[in-house]
């Protein structure tokens, strides 16, 4: 253990963010240190609000206040001091921007580079750089403006010729009478808003939908000093469909907008002077259509000594991602669709080829996300980051990452108010002798269930979509299947197709999108009980029900129901503070007069889900809901908590308990044990075997082999990811899997049992 020291450490004191008690521990330095623990134990407190935040916040301290207040903000935690502490540099898992216009290629700075060596050695000469930009009006094609893809309207879908605009003539959500997109042209002046589209003349009809942005000449008194007036189609593609508001929008969009690739520039997104320039052969375009595989071999072959500084650069960051099992994406991969896993990874690689040391790396579970196959891949990468003389730590529950660690610090002993102190801290060896309840979930063993018999089977047939390849398979009804393989493989491909085959079934669709959360929400009110308690206030105590909200008549008049005061520093951070006049109850001292059964409203609520049972058997409405999330495994948590302090796998869990009362439906979850540590995990299983034997059928995306080893059946993908993929490797019981040497997932099951053996 003194070895694991010998560079020193990270000496924490006295951490008491959120529910830590009071913690002292010391991280080695140059190691690696995973923080293991149960969900909400408070692994994220310490390591991600307390150590990054401070050397974040520090770090911040140092640019001058001017520069400060264009800077991220990081709260002041709670702590007594940190010794020998880094600058922080956290990788979080989260994907990279949704905008249309981000490759792979331009966010890793690659494309930067790569049109600085066309413009330099390509033939003929085209320009200078940005003749290769598809962001820049010199290089991008002229139909599709460097998108690389064209979208019609279906204008019929877009109004109703038989109405006028006073009548509704625009359908689309938000153009509705009285609305303000709907003033843009009935308060025009440009129409006649009693006459019926169908009875517009041509030129009326092209003014209406397909005019140019333009200053209106003399218009009326209700028009907008500085207003454009826009026709409807441009106006939808602008603030639509080209926008980050589209999303919210695509089931509607869907029935109006047909996208195809760009007729004129076939998808390469540039213009026809730009393709033109070529090296070994090959345009930029085709360049950046190559997997990263291929991307290398390119480079290689490039003999022109004017582009060696600038192909070792790109090599340096193409062969980083290829080491990090990306070899599979091409330069030109939309970062809209990246997975949470590949973002991470992609970012793991950035700083790989860093040349800064003595940093200290946080990470946020980089196992999300990935098969086992590729978690080989993660912890090679960021043992060569420690081997670069930097500090790794991270959070996360995969056995796998957890044995490759140097150091293990367990958060715990339960979640919630009765977690938050250290458990143990050790080797791997030494975690698996231990009685902790990591140590007690690694010891084990992997066993199979007994396949239980489908109801039918659903056909999927010749689907051929992204990596996939007329591929067909069955599924079983009425039990649970695992669809497995690693990141790329065509997973979330083939169950999409899956789902377009059941879409007029009663089907729910729990996918990774978080829930809408924000300072005011709280498990209360995102399970929508809060109406009824203050119904049940109200009538124990015969006042207005709009007296026991917070949001409302009973809110604190100092905080306005926050529960704290936020005092805005000008160039500093601002200041929380828990309400002086509440103590953080967030509610007026009259509404806290009133009491039911001998609590007022704020006690209620402080009361955690398992307390609130016994208080609400008689409570049918409230009783059934809050039963939901003890089912989950979020028994400790309270009623009142801010929802922004739950941890990810927290969050996903009171999603998935608002779904539980349905039978003989088809669930889908996309990798349900996100976040979730091993003993979560089991609780999740059993909750899966509730929901099969209410007859539901489950379709689970997974890797987690703990959850596998329980499902009836499996579909694996494989063998590896991208354009050397999309078949299906495996179909049958997960026990079978492990005598199928092509089967990615039977593997890793296999080599599971084997590394049990040697434990025992």
């Amino acid at each position: 253990m003194s070895d694991l020291f010998a560079n020193g450490s990270i000496n924490i004191h006295g951490a008491r963010e959120n529910n830590l008690k009071n913690i002292d521990l010391k991280i080695p330095k140059h190691k690696t240190t995973v923080f293991a623990g149960l969900s909400g134990a408070g692994k994220s407190s310490l390591v991600f609000d307390t150590l990054a935040a401070v050397s974040r916040r520090e770090l911040n301290e140092t640019f001058p206040s001017f520069t400060q207040q264009y800077l991220p903000k990081f709260g002041q935690p709670d702590f007594d001091k940190i010794d020998n502490l880094p600058v922080a540099i956290v990788v979080e898992q989260k994907p990279i921007g949704r905008n249309s216009r981000s490759t792979l290629a331009t966010y890793t700075g690659i494309y930067s580079v790569l049109r600085l060596m066309f413009s330099r050695v390509g033939k003929p000469w085209i320009g200078y750089s940005e003749w290769f930009s598809f962001n820049l009006p010199q290089g991008m094609c002229p139909k599709c403006q460097g998108l690389g893809f064209v979208d019609d309207v279906d204008e019929s879908q877009l109004i109703d010729e038989n109405k006028s605009l006073n009548e509704g003539a625009m359908t689309f959500t938000g153009f509705q009478p009285g609305t303000w997109r709907w003033n843009e042209y009935g308060h025009s002046g440009l129409f006649d808003l009693d006459k019926k589209i169908k009875d517009y003349s041509k030129e009326e009809y092209d003014l209406f939908m397909h005019a140019p942005r333009q200053k209106l000449k003399n218009p009326p008194a209700e028009w907008g000093k500085t207003a454009l007036y826009e026709g409807l189609v441009p106006r939808m593609m602008r603030s639509v469909i080209h926008s980050a508001s589209g999303r919210h929008h695509q089931a509607a969009l869907a029935k109006i907008v047909t996208r195809k690739t760009c007729p004129v520039c076939h998808g390469t997104r540039l213009n026809k002077k730009a393709l033109e320039g070529k090296i070994e052969g090959k345009n930029i375009a085709e360049v950046c259509s190559m997997d990263l595989v291929n991307v290398l071999s390119f480079l290689d072959s490039i003999s022109n000594p004017l582009a060696k500084t600038m192909v070792r650069e790109l090599r340096s960051k193409v062969q980083a991602l290829v080491d990090i099992g990306l070899g599979y994406l091409s330069l030109n991969r939309g970062t809209d669709t990246l997975s949470g896993g590949e973002a991470q990874r992609i970012k793991i690689a950035k700083y790989l080829t860093s040349s800064l040391s003595d940093l200290v790396y946080v990470l946020d579970e980089p196992s999300v996300g990935l098969h086992p196959h590729d978690i080989q891949l993660i912890t090679q990468s960021l043992n060569l980051l420690k081997e670069h003389g930097n500090t790794i730590v991270l959070v996360d529950h995969n056995p796998a990452i957890i044995r490759s660690a140097d150091y293990v610090v367990e958060i715990g002993p339960k979640a919630g108010k009765a977690g938050g102190q250290v458990t143990f801290t050790g080797t791997y060896p030494e975690l698996l002798q231990s009685d902790t309840i990591t140590g007690k979930m690694l010891r084990e063993p992997t066993t199979f269930r007994k396949p239980r018999e489908p109801k039918a089977w659903l056909d999927v047939k010749n689907v051929t979509s992204h990596n996939l390849h007329d591929v067909s398979v069955k599924i079983p009804e009425g039990v649970m299947t695992i669809v497995s393989g690693p990141a790329g493989s065509g997973k979330s491909t083939l169950v999409n197709a899956i789902k377009q085959e059941v879409s007029d079934q009663d089907y729910i669709d729990l996918s990774q999108d978080s829930v809408g959360i924000n300072i005011r929400s709280t498990p209360a009110t995102y399970l929508k009980i809060l109406n009824p308690l203050r119904k049940l206030f109200s009538d124990a105590n015969n006042v207005s029900p709009q007296l026991f909200s917070y949001n409302g008549k009973g809110a604190c008049p100092r905080c306005k129901g926050k529960g704290v005061t936020i005092t805005e520093m000008a160039f500093m951070d601002p200041v929380v503070q828990v309400c002086e006049l509440c103590g953080g109850k967030r509610y007026s001292q009259e509404a806290l007069q009133y009491k039911y059964h001998g609590k007022d409203i704020a006690e209620v609520l402080n009361m955690s889900i398992s307390d609130t049972l016994a208080f609400f058997k008689d409570v049918p409405t409230i009783y059934k809901k809050v039963s939901l999330l003890q089912e989950v495994g979020l028994g400790y948590l309270n009623l009142s908590q801010a929802m922004t302090t739950l941890s990810g796998g927290e969050v996903q869990r009171v999603k998935l308990a608002m779904e539980l009362d349905h039978t003989g439906s088809i669930y889908f979850l996309d990798e349900p044990t996100t976040g979730l540590h091993l003993n979560d995990t089991k609780r999740l299983i059993d909750l899966f075997e509730n929901l099969v034997d209410k007859g539901n059928t489950l379709i689970l995306i997974e890797h987690n082999l703990s959850l596998i080893s329980q499902a009836d059946w499996l579909v694996d993908m494989g063998p590896d990811a991208g354009k050397y993929v999309g078949q299906i490797c495996f179909e049958g019981t997960p026990k079978d899997s492990m005598k199928q040497v092509d089967s990615r997932t039977g593997v890793a099951l296999k080599q599971q049992i084997e590394k049990y053996n040697e434990i025992k």
